[in-house]
């Protein structure tokens, strides 16, 4: 193989990973091509709920792959859980030769699955295109390197930066290709996540209405430190067909009215301007999450850019004016000079219908 010819290969074993984000976790997305003398044998992707991995899917569509080249996104496992190892099913199909970005940080793997390839004389080739396999599994690098999930903030504003009016009103303020962009948004993610305020004023269902992806609705979850939010909210009211995980503090005054529905309650260590996020993420993390879009209001976004956890930004801008009464898309940020304030490097950008889109990372 040519290194163009590895590159477009792996760019397709790219693509293929990315459609299970959101639905992996807290297995990574991985995706994989089997190709033998200039053609296609087979492809995967990690499945729903993390199994079968991407190998294993690839190599039952391949057949016999005697002398193949396997394209693999992230590190053959090593390890034993509810599947074998995949490193051994590559060497069991004839796999001649792996070509793959990253190691993967998981001590039960790292390093371990290439070192099983190798000594079955299996020709390893590592780094093609390792900043964009980091990029695509960045949720499941960083709950093992930093023990938290990627942090996606959504902000839907006018041009002036305002995601409502001074009474309120918020719908909408983007129009529709971005409101289904929004959908795919949460498809991507593990959960979404707002605060009491977003969830008492909106009393939104943060579902998927469209694009086809109603099955593939994410968590919803809420932080409300005092469980306060009313338990006949739509989403309490739909807890049992969505999962809800309300995360709360120790001897949260709401915690008996919350105890009778379906959501599911998560104490939260507090300091002194509410619930610790760091903590919150941290908790999330082991309990598989690995992507979080967050769609709340200007306090939650503020609290998670003040606390340096927020990955990315992806910023809707309607092309109308709200004007300084009306509520800004940032609660006060706690810092004074230029220098201090955190700073974003912009990585894509489009309309959508009359709306812009810039991406921030």
């Amino acid at each position: 193989m040519t290194p163009s010819e590895d590159k477009r290969w792996m760019q397709l074993a790219l693509s293929l990973g990315a459609r299970g984000l959101g639905q992996t976790a807290p297995n990574p997305a991985v995706g994989c091509v089997i190709v033998k003398d200039g053609r296609l044998l087979g492809r995967g992707w990690t499945q729903p709920s993390g199994r079968p991995h991407a190998e294993t899917m690839a190599l039952a569509q391949a057949g016999p792959c005697q002398g193949a080249t396997a394209y693999v996104t992230l590190e053959p496992c090593a390890h034993t859980g509810k599947t074998p190892p995949c490193a051994n099913a590559l060497i069991k199909a004839g796999i001649a030769r792996v070509v793959c970005p990253i190691a993967d940080p998981d001590p039960r793997v790292s390093g371990k699955g290439f070192q099983i390839l190798r000594n079955a004389r299996i020709k390893v080739e590592i780094g093609l295109m390792a900043e964009e396999a980091r990029k695509a599994n960045a949720g499941f690098l960083l709950t093992k390197e930093k023990s938290r999930p990627f942090i996606t903030l959504k902000l839907a504003a006018s041009l002036d930066g305002r995601i409502a009016t001074a009474s309120g009103e918020s719908r909408w303020i983007t129009g529709p290709a971005s409101r289904r962009y929004v959908h795919m948004l949460r498809a991507t993610h593990d959960a979404v996540m707002i605060g009491r305020g977003t969830a008492a004023d909106d009393d939104p269902m943060l579902d998927i209405r469209d694009l086809g992806l109603s099955h593939t609705n994410p968590i919803r979850i809420v932080l409300d430190s005092q469980l306060s939010l009313s338990p006949t909210c739509r989403l309490a009211q739909t807890a049992h067909q969505i999962p809800v995980w309300m995360c709360h503090s120790a001897g949260a005054k709401g915690q008996k009215n919350w105890a009778n529905t379906s959501a599911a309650l998560i104490e939260t260590p507090t300091h002194p301007s509410g619930l610790n996020l760091k903590s919150l993420l941290q908790t999330l993390a082991t309990k598989g999450l690995t992507r979080i879009l967050v769609e709340g209001g200007g306090q939650l976004a503020a609290s998670l850019i003040t606390a340096n956890l927020v990955d990315r930004i992806e910023v809707f801008h309607a092309g109308l004016l709200l004007g300084a009464t009306s509520t800004p898309a940032l609660a006060t940020l706690p810092f004074n000079a230029l220098a201090d304030f955190p700073r974003f490097t912009q990585t894509e950008s489009k309309t959508l219908g009359n709306d812009s889109l810039t991406i921030w990372e």
